[in-house]
């Protein structure tokens, strides 16, 4: 979620990064404003689309036998939950919480946890950083002006390896630099 969701890189971003008693949490920014553009016209076509099949699905469900009945009933609760949908990924934060060895990793929807993982950090060589989709493309073998955009740059991942083997993903970025600090910031906390 990295690429959408970003975390904070150093220390002075107050409202991103707690830091109390023992425990260091760091939270996740929200999407950027341009996005809850796309979420109101989203929002308003929903609507939009209510509006237009309420009557003829109402007038379905008092007619119809118990299979009319649910599926109208099943169209109205789909169109009523979308826009919940929708906002959800608008209030969905990320949370890493540092506390001694411990790394916590949280997920929250509307400020209520709905997942929570936590993990050993034995050292700090458990961390590690690799590139996603590395491979070239034929736009950045042949690098040219008009090609440039057109380049595969991929992304970073930042794992954590657990005690028995297995790699868990923290965070991913498109910028090395970004998961290196928020590396070091787990780290030297």
């Amino acid at each position: 979620m990295g690429l959408l969701y970003v975390f904070p890189v150093s220390k002075e971003e107050k409202d991103f990064v707690i830091h109390e008693d023992e425990t260091l949490t760091l939270k996740t920014y929200g999407l950027p404003y341009i996005f809850w553009i796309y979420a109101l016209c989203s929002i308003a076509v929903v609507v939009f689309m209510f509006l237009a099949i309420k009557d003829p699905v109402l007038k379905l469900i008092s007619l119809g036998d118990e299979t009319d009945k649910t599926l109208g009933y099943s169209l109205l609760s789909f169109v009523g939950l979308l826009p919940v949908l929708v906002l959800s990924f608008f209030f969905y934060e990320k949370r890493i919480m540092k506390k001694n060895q411990t790394l916590k990793i949280t997920h929250r929807i509307f400020w209520v946890k709905i997942f929570s993982e936590t993990f050993s950090l034995e050292s700090p060589d458990k961390l590690s950083i690799t590139p996603f989709l590395s491979s070239p493309n034929m736009a950045r073998i042949h690098q040219t002006d008009e090609n440039l955009g057109f380049q595969n740059k991929g992304y970073y991942v930042l794992w954590l390896e657990t005690s028995d083997g297995n790699k868990i993903q923290i965070d991913r970025h498109s910028r090395k630099t970004d998961l290196e600090k928020l590396k070091d910031l787990i780290i030297h906390h």
